[in-house]
């Protein structure tokens, strides 16, 4: 039976397809397509990622997505073996002599486990085929992100602006379904959804469902809540994309990630290719702040994870290759020519018809 790798690998070749030519009509990065056809998983930067990239990988295969993921669901589960030694270990072998003593301990156990069941199921004959059920749990949200595993009933408490609001998560099928103050969302694998908890116009909770299990509610679903900085999402700290000229050599822009209707995390993978000075900054997040510097050599790649938007400073823009993956799609980004230095912001920002884009903004050096 072919495995996950070899599965995707046997039908592009069939096809006649080469990795670059999959790599230009997915936007999935080479070094990802060829991750996912060697089953070395440790190369992305998250699951939720490395199911986007799978998903797409196989649809544009016209393999069945759905069986394509189970396969490597199936391979995960398999990925601890039982020790060899645990496999090559001898049974213990008993003394003929002890045979007949161990023969009455047994029967001695089952006529201590026989009177010990028939009490129990005398006490307990009222309610012997009643089902315990689990009692739901509510987890309050401290900070500006909790992660928890929810089943159904479970739910989280929000607190913005002293008001408290409840998200439920109130059923797991073929999706995650949960319940807002705001109406009921319906979520898949991977996806998100922004919340405006308190009727402002503006979204201040993100909800992301990190790992379910289509029609498995025993398993639950890992949801992620991150409570959002409201000043980006309505570009109050970022100089948004105008139709006025503005001067090149201070502020140029260009969009990374087309129009979308929400914000959601996306990382920037930098492939070093020269020596060069990197620094990099995590923009409006609460929880990580502060400036990360590094002296970058030839062939090292650097995964920055962000929600909201990252600020870069380069030494000699050629000296790295950028891109953004986000939404299980890869952007390539050009960020200046060789030589030069570069600063630079790539965030989300909001347009006026009230939807989403990531762009590359250059600022003055």
């Amino acid at each position: 039976m072919e495995s996950l790798g070899e599965k995707l690998k046997n039908t592009r070749v069939e096809k006649g397809l080469s990795i670059d030519q999959i790599s230009r009509e997915t936007n999935i990065s080479i070094r990802f397509l060829e991750a996912l056809e060697s089953e070395n998983f440790s190369v992305f930067p998250g699951e939720p990622y490395l199911i986007g990239f799978l998903k797409n990988y196989s649809a544009f295969l016209d393999l069945d997505v759905q069986k394509i993921i189970s396969l490597y669901r199936a391979l995960r589960i398999q990925e601890q073996p039982v020790p060899v030694e645990q496999l090559l270990k001898n049974s213990p072998r008993i003394p003929a002599f002890l045979l007949p003593a161990l023969i009455v301990l047994i029967l001695l156990g089952a006529s201590v486990w026989g009177i010990y069941t028939l009490i129990i199921n005398k006490q307990n004959s009222s309610s012997q085929n009643a089902q315990v059920a689990r009692a739901p749990v509510e987890y309050i949200m401290e900070g500006n992100s909790i992660e928890r595993r929810l089943y159904k009933n479970d739910s989280v408490l929000v607190t913005l602006d002293s008001e408290t609001y409840k998200v439920e998560l109130f059923n797991l099928s073929e999706a995650v379904t949960i319940r807002t103050p705001r109406g009921t969302e319906i979520l898949d694998l991977s996806q998100e959804v922004n919340i405006d908890l308190n009727s402002d116009g503006i979204p201040e909770l993100r909800i992301t469902v990190a790992d379910f299990a289509k029609n498995n509610p025993d398993m639950g679903a890992l949801l992620h809540f991150y409570l959002m900085d409201v000043s980006v999402l309505t570009g109050a700290d970022v100089e948004p994309v105008t139709t006025q000229a503005v001067p090149a050599a201070t502020v140029t822009s260009t969009t990374i990630i087309p129009s979308s209707p929400n914000a959601y995390p996306f990382t920037l993978q930098v492939n070093f290719q020269g020596f060069c000075m990197f620094r990099w900054e995590i923009l409006h997040e609460r929880d990580r702040t502060g400036t990360n510097q590094r002296y970058f050599q030839r062939n090292e790649a650097l995964d920055i994870q962000a929600q909201n938007g990252i600020r870069i400073w380069v030494s000699n823009a050629a000296a790295a290759r950028f891109q953004v993956i986000g939404g299980g799609r890869t952007f390539p980004v050009e960020i200046g020519t060789a030589g030069e230095v570069v600063v630079a912001n790539i965030l989300w920002v909001r347009d006026e018809d009230g939807r989403y884009r990531v762009v590359l903004t250059r600022l003055e050096t």
